[in-house]
C-alpha cells in the first residue's frame, strides 16, 4: 500500500497538466490587451463563445435583446495552439477564412488566447467558462 501512494500521486499530477482535447462550451469574455494596451469587457453588454467539438459561434446578448451572432468559425486545438478560421463575421473582416494561431492556457476556469494578427496587432484575450 505504501508503495501505491507515491505512484497515485504521479498519476494526479500528471493528469492535472493534460491540456483539454476541446474547448466544448459556453466563454464569456472578460476583457484583454491589444498591443499591451488593457481592454474591458463591455459593461452594456455580454460577448460570449459557443464551442462544440469543432466549431464556435460568437454572440453579444444585450438585456432584453434577441442574441446577435457576430462571427462564427471553425477550431483546432493542437498541443497548445488553437487554430482558429473564421467562417463568418457580422461586420466587414480581414481575417475571414484565415486561420489565425493563438497559443492557449487554461488558468482555472478562464481561457487565455494570445496572437499576434494579420495586422500586425497583438491580441491577448481572457474567457471565463460560464456552462
Amino acid at each position: 500500500m505504501k508503495k501505491a501512494i507515491p505512484l497515485i500521486l504521479l498519476v494526479v499530477i500528471l493528469a492535472s497538466f493534460q491540456k483539454p482535447k476541446t474547448l466544448r462550451g459556453t466563454w464569456q469574455y472578460c476583457g484583454g490587451y491589444l498591443n499591451e494596451k488593457f481592454n474591458a469587457a463591455p459593461t452594456a453588454y455580454l460577448m460570449q463563445r459557443n464551442y462544440t467539438n469543432t466549431n464556435y459561434e460568437a454572440v453579444m446578448l444585450e438585456k432584453g435583446e434577441k442574441p446577435y451572432k457576430y462571427e462564427a468559425g471553425e477550431y483546432k486545438l493542437i498541443a497548445d495552439t488553437c487554430l482558429e478560421t473564421q467562417k463568418f463575421s457580422a461586420l466587414p473582416s480581414q481575417v475571414k477564412n484565415v486561420t489565425i494561431h493563438f497559443a492557449y492556457t487554461m488558468r482555472h476556469d478562464t481561457l487565455v488566447l494570445k496572437a499576434k494578427l494579420p495586422s500586425g496587432s497583438v491580441a491577448e484575450d481572457y474567457w471565463k467558462k460560464v456552462k
